[in-house]
């Protein structure tokens, strides 16, 4: 029937001839047959030959998809959102087997997790017997939300309720709902150039218009914030620049605000690694100066413990605390439970932020021996940007065109070392680095000081390869 040898109408053989043929037990076939009737692709009736039925080969059957597949005429019908995403350029999935030195930016040590803390804290939530089993609030348990509050006004010098928090997995889903429920299509928003691409691919799936501001070593110029009535949001990363490192300046944080106020447009505080300040305190939140109601904050759980545990907060001005509700439950219900409770329990105790100040000391050595490895294997006059905070440097190598770039990240892997351009976080990636040259994002956080230094000798390496070839060799 799926191939088209059995039409509409058809007899099938009897259960017993079917069954001599197969050389199966004739209690197999009968029991075949009975669920094909059952799901009405045949017809039986006592006494009669089991025929084929009516609609039992319609086109969405196996047969007609070969064929269509066959013929190349699949067309699979998708909303103006689908084809938006269909033709955007993602970052790749990451390889389960690595780079032997991989300086992926965004990874964390597996040995740095507090296994033995969060197995303690989820056993806790486990065994916590519940009246029943039903769905939580979308804005996540009451307990997290007020542990996260308190935690805020402590390291971030953020004051606010826990009736602003909503619990999300991870900062891109925080990300992801202030794109669906501020802007529509005709809307557009700002964004930092270059930034955080996952970000910016979420606010252009909505249809919106990406106004790119360009970065310096402070931060988003301000200076370069339009007058266009139709900007309803402005994404920034104002405590570590994606990917620049710069911190945006009092009197920026200040005209920015303004802008907001004049344009009545939201600004989307990214902090997704502001816990890691090498040298003084962390820089207290945007959010902190926010006076009019404007500044949504979003805050992860990905860098001070780990990417999968997929947990993640924002926090809300109240006038959109209703709406962001309403959306959270419409997406997925709410956040694991489970992993909230531990999560609370982690902060109340004290163990969360013990565990912050530990991973900010490894991490400051383990940035103290990528600046001093940099500074032994790559060439003099090297460039390094955005090493005072954060889990990554931007590192600009002489010698190294706009494009070699390509030859470099494929000589270094042939060495067991991945690297990773900077180009692709441009909004124009080819024209800026056609003018800057190729830049390298290079993450140290899931490295170890041994690896780090092994892994830049063998990048020094790659960079001398590359500027041996002849400048014909590297375009090819």
């Amino acid at each position: 029937m799926a191939d088209g040898r059995l039409n509409v109408g058809d007899c099938l053989p009897s259960t017993r001839a079917h069954a001599a043929e197969l050389g199966v037990s004739r209690t197999t076939v009968s029991a075949v047959y009975d669920q094909l009737a059952a799901e009405g692709f045949i017809v039986t009736s006592p006494g009669r030959a089991a025929r084929v039925a009516a609609g039992a080969s319609p086109p969405g059957s196996p047969r007609h998809s070969r064929a269509a597949r066959r013929t190349g005429r699949v067309v699979a019908p998708l909303s103006a959102f689908g084809h938006r995403v269909q033709r955007m350029a993602l970052p790749a999935v990451h390889l389960a087997r690595p780079h032997t030195f991989d300086f992926l930016y965004g990874a964390v040590g597996s040995r740095d997790f507090p296994s033995v803390a969060w197995r303690r804290a989820y056993l806790a939530a486990l065994w916590d017997v519940q009246p029943r089993l039903y769905y939580a609030p979308p804005e996540g348990d009451e307990g997290l939300r007020r542990a996260v509050s308190a935690y805020l006004a402590r390291a971030r010098g953020l004051q606010c309720t826990h009736e602003q928090i909503i619990v999300v997995h991870g900062s891109q889903q925080a990300i992801d709902l202030c794109a669906r429920v501020l802007l529509d299509p005709d809307d557009a928003f700002v964004f930092e150039d270059p930034g955080y691409l996952m970000a910016r691919r979420c606010f252009e799936a909505t249809g919106a218009r990406g106004l790119f501001v360009s970065v310096d070593e402070q931060g988003l110029d301000t200076r370069g914030l339009p007058a266009d009535r139709g900007v309803k949001l402005a994404y920034v990363t104002p405590s570590h620049q994606f990917p620049l490192g710069g911190t945006l300046p009092m009197a920026r944080r200040e005209a920015l605000l303004a802008w907001a106020r004049r344009q009545r447009a939201w600004i989307v505080e990214d902090d997704y690694d502001g816990e890691f300040r090498y040298g003084q305190r962390p820089i207290d939140a945007l959010a902190s100066l926010d006076v009019d109601g404007r500044v949504i904050y979003v805050g992860t759980f990905s860098k001070a413990l780990s990417p999968q545990l997929r947990l993640g907060y924002l926090v809300l001005p109240p006038a959109l605390v209703a709406v962001f509700r309403r959306a959270k439950q419409l997406i997925d219900r709410h956040a694991p439970l489970l992993e909230q409770r531990a999560m609370a329990t982690l902060i109340d105790s004290g163990v969360y932020e013990r565990h912050v100040r530990r991973g900010r000391r490894e991490n400051e050595r383990r940035r103290v021996a990528l600046l001093n490895a940099i500074a032994q294997h790559l060439p003099s006059g090297t460039q390094i940007l955005g090493a005072a905070a954060g889990l990554h440097v931007v590192v600009r190598v002489p010698g190294i065109g706009p494009s070699d770039g390509p030859g470099l990240v494929a000589s270094a892997a042939r060495k067991g070392v991945g690297i990773y351009l900077l180009a692709p976080l441009f909004a124009h990636a080819r024209r800026q680095a056609a003018r800057e040259g190729a830049g390298l994002v290079l993450g140290y956080a899931s490295l170890s000081i041994p690896q780090i230094d092994a892994g830049v000798r063998r990048l020094g390496e790659a960079v001398k390869e590359v500027r041996a070839m002849p400048r014909i060799s590297r375009r090819a």
